[in-house]
C-alpha cells in the first residue's frame, strides 16, 4: 500500500493532527498516490456571513496532502500551496481527493480537488510536498 499497512493506522497517525480531527476531518481512503478526505460541515465551520471558512476548506486540502504525501513517502511536508476558490458551499458535507501528479526526488506535487455533496466544485488546491530524510 505504502507507509501506511491501511486506512484504520493513517487515522491513528493523524489523530494528533487536532486541529483537523477536532473539526470533523475524516480520511475516507488512502492508495498509493491518492487519499480521500471528508468533512461534514457544522455551525463551527461557518464565517460571519454563514458561508463555510475558507481555512475550513483548505484545512480540508492540507490534511488530504498530508495523508497522500506522508503514505507515499514518510516524512513529507508542505512546501508551497495555492487555493483557488470556485463557488460556494450548498450541501453538508464537502470531500477532499488529492493525488500525487509528480513525484521526484524530493518534491511532490498533489493536486486536491473539493466538492460538496451536491456535486459542486468548491476548490481547487494545489501544493508542493518537501520528502524530509529519515535520519
Amino acid at each position: 500500500m505504502g507507509y501506511f499497512k491501511n486506512v484504520e493506522e493513517a487515522r491513528e497517525y493523524f489523530k494528533n493532527d487536532r486541529f483537523a480531527t477536532e473539526n470533523g476531518i475524516v480520511i475516507d481512503e488512502l492508495g498509493e498516490d491518492y487519499s480521500v478526505l471528508s468533512l461534514k460541515i457544522t455551525e463551527r465551520h461557518r464565517n460571519a456571513v454563514g458561508g463555510v471558512m475558507g481555512g475550513a476548506i483548505f484545512t480540508l486540502a492540507d490534511l488530504a496532502f498530508s495523508a497522500a504525501a506522508n503514505n507515499l513517502h514518510f516524512p513529507s511536508v508542505a512546501l508551497q500551496s495555492s487555493i483557488n476558490f470556485l463557488s460556494g458551499v450548498k450541501g453538508d458535507r464537502l470531500t477532499a481527493r488529492a493525488e500525487c501528479k509528480k513525484n521526484g526526488m524530493s518534491t511532490t506535487i498533489f493536486n486536491i480537488d473539493i466538492t460538496d455533496n451536491t456535486g459542486r466544485d468548491i476548490a481547487q488546491v494545489v501544493i508542493t510536498g518537501f520528502k524530509l530524510r529519515k535520519e
